[in-house]
């Protein structure tokens, strides 16, 4: 069991922190490479946070725990709304442009509740799984044309990128090889992480519910981390817009390879976690629509859900 929790532990530090060079070093080559800031923002940086996830459910998937790879996605598109956005806004309200609201946010809420949908049978097929691989790239398609019309969007993509990419003097091939590192690394962290999570949660008789929430809250860390970053700095509208994007990219991307990668019946994911994972997505919205901002009681109350939940699927 202590070499399952330093697995667990180390398997986690280790899969943050590589994943989050892998995305610095395909941001610096994406940008050497001349590709646009809105390019690299939506698709570089987007689905790069969403590799903790997609990782640890593919690889769940191909080893036939396909309720603990989906739990992952549904666990991280909760803890989202719920740790991260709620976290936030007990620090300070969180304030969401409307435009953002209007597009991006009901974007990611049908993107939500289609996943919810095709989980609702408790079966997944593999044509559901590249249902939702075609509705990610429609979604990446339309971030990328609104990004375009939208000065301010172009505008913090570019700061954004900027600021990922550092001022630090390197080369194509030097990130060409840190970037390749990375992905083993991250790979590797990944199948450490959970094995120590499937042992542990075998060990205790944990549900692979309960586990797959867990898993997605420790993989939902680096958008904790840029939650409260960006909240020290008032920036709030870049925790909406990474809780956004990190559950859109879950609900279609990451969901989808799962899916694609193995099918099957969900044994123990219940239609109630499916049922709050989509509340908390409705009640998020309504919170960020009345008045523009979520703030400090409402973020306590996207909290307290998160802890209920964790509470009733132990």
């Amino acid at each position: 069991m202590i070499w399952a929790l330093l697995a667990l532990a180390g398997g986690l530090a280790v899969l943050i922190v590589a994943s989050d060079r892998l995305v610095i070093s395909a941001v610096r080559l994406s940008r050497a490479w001349g590709v646009s800031a809105i390019l690299i923002g939506a698709v570089v940086v987007g689905f790069g946070t969403s590799v903790p996830e997609l990782l640890v459910s593919a690889l769940a998937s191909a080893d036939g725990r396909v309720d603990v790879a989906l739990a992952n996605v549904v666990g991280s598109n909760i803890a989202n709304v719920t740790l991260v956005l709620g976290g936030a806004a007990l620090v300070i309200p969180v304030v969401a442009r409307r435009m953002t609201l209007k597009r991006e946010g009901l974007l990611m809420l049908a993107a939500v509740t289609l996943l919810a949908a095709f989980l609702w049978d408790l079966r997944v097929e593999r044509w559901e799984g590249a249902v939702l691989a075609v509705g990610m790239v429609v979604a990446l398609t339309l971030l990328v044309r609104w990004s375009q019309s939208d000065v301010e969007a172009v505008s913090e993509a570019q700061s954004e990128v900027e600021e990922m990419a550092g001022a630090e003097t390197t080369t194509v091939r030097l990130e060409v090889l840190v970037g390749v590192g990375a992905l083993v690394a991250t790979v590797i962290a990944a199948r450490v992480l959970l094995e120590g999570a499937l042992f542990i949660g075998d060990s205790l008789g944990l549900s692979d519910v309960f586990l797959g929430v867990m898993l997605g809250v420790g993989t939902s860390l680096p958008e904790l981390a840029t939650a409260l970053a960006a909240t020290r700095r008032a920036e709030t509208d870049l925790v909406v817009g990474n809780v956004l994007g990190s559950n859109l990219f879950n609900s279609l991307g990451v969901a989808g390879v799962a899916i694609l990668v193995g099918p099957g019946p969900l044994l123990s994911l219940g239609r109630p976690v499916l049922a709050t994972m989509v509340a908390v997505a409705v009640a998020a919205g309504y919170f960020a629509i009345t008045g523009h901002r979520v703030v400090r009681w409402e973020g306590a109350v996207l909290v307290a859900s998160f802890v209920v939940l964790a509470l009733l699927s132990a």
